[in-house]
């Protein structure tokens, strides 16, 4: 299906590239100064997550809390019937079962999950995220490379590090809780990212096969056209997928909304980068292929 097949979708790129550059900007400079809010899955401590029967007040907990004297202050998350206490310290044995105590005082039918990573865990957790996803982007260079060329690839990378690191940037600067479920939610949206930039590339050298280009504005317009081409197949796969995401968002479970929440952000950006980012960013790359190029010849 086509989508307004005379829409030059390059000559707006450039707006596109500078929108994506302040934005880029932006986030290096808040994970610079505030770094990432990370829970902990990445750092030792101890979670309490606790069902209630009713809901309780800060001031009603508070007292419990401080009754305990442990060594570090809290950090406590309220829901309905529901309360996150989380510790930057590893809670011994006797110090979780009178957290328990103290707070069954105030429910006496409250139940608890309790998840504790020490310093060596929340290290090799944090290796393995990384490796994770430098190993898939790796992948995905060396596949788009053999199926395509490596502008192709260049420009594919370059979108779904974009879309990553877009997401990454919305969690530093509204200090949005990253936890496993935050990797994970990464990991796929460079899978959707590169699959709707996959069906764009496929159809530029589709085109690039059956036409005759011989100047820079030959391309542009087959790019242009590529796009119109797929646009709307794009738009139907991102539409679909997010809205399952939002209604997950929404109605899910405490344990999986920043997943949610990752994965709706991730395909807002990765279809808005498939579209105006790496086509348009491949046609830069192909106008530097030689000389004769910058002068109109491909």
């Amino acid at each position: 299906m086509r989508f307004n097949k005379d829409m030059d979708y390059v000559h707006w790129s450039k707006y596109f590239f500078s929108f994506s550059i302040v934005l880029t900007v932006l986030g290096v400079v808040f994970l610079g100064f505030m770094g990432l809010n990370y829970s902990v899955d990445f750092k030792a401590g101890s979670n309490v997550d606790v069902s209630l029967t009713k809901s309780i007040t800060q001031a009603e907990l508070q007292p419990a809390l401080d009754s305990l004297n442990f060594e570090h202050a809290p950090s406590i998350t309220f829901g309905e019937n529901r309360v996150n206490i989380r510790y930057d310290e590893v809670l011994e044995n006797e110090q979780s079962e009178a957290l328990k105590a103290e707070i069954s005082k105030l429910d006496a039918q409250a139940s608890f999950e309790i998840n504790t990573v020490d310093t060596e865990m929340a290290r090799e957790l944090a290796r393995n995220a990384i490796y994770s996803v430098l190993l898939s982007s790796l992948g995905i260079i060396i596949y788009v490379s053999i199926r395509f060329e490596w502008r192709f690839a260049l420009a594919s990378i370059v979108a779904l590090l974009h879309d990553a690191f877009m997401v990454v940037a919305v969690f530093s600067i509204f200090r949005l809780e990253v936890d496993i479920t935050f990797i994970v939610a990464v990991l796929t949206i460079i899978g959707y990212s590169i699959n709707d930039t996959i069906v764009i590339f496929d159809r530029i050298r589709e085109n690039l096969r059956f036409g005759k280009q011989k100047t820079y504005e030959d391309l542009k317009v087959l790019v242009n056209k590529s796009i119109s081409q797929t646009l709307m197949r794009s738009l139907y796969t991102a539409f679909t997928v997010f809205i399952a995401a939002f209604f997950l968002l929404v109605m899910g479970g405490e344990s999986i909304k920043m997943f949610s929440l990752a994965m709706v952000v991730g395909l807002l950006f990765g279809a808005y980068s498939s579209i105006f980012i790496a086509s348009p960013l491949w046609l830069l790359l192909k106008k530097r292929q030689k000389p004769a190029v910058k002068n109109n010849a491909v």
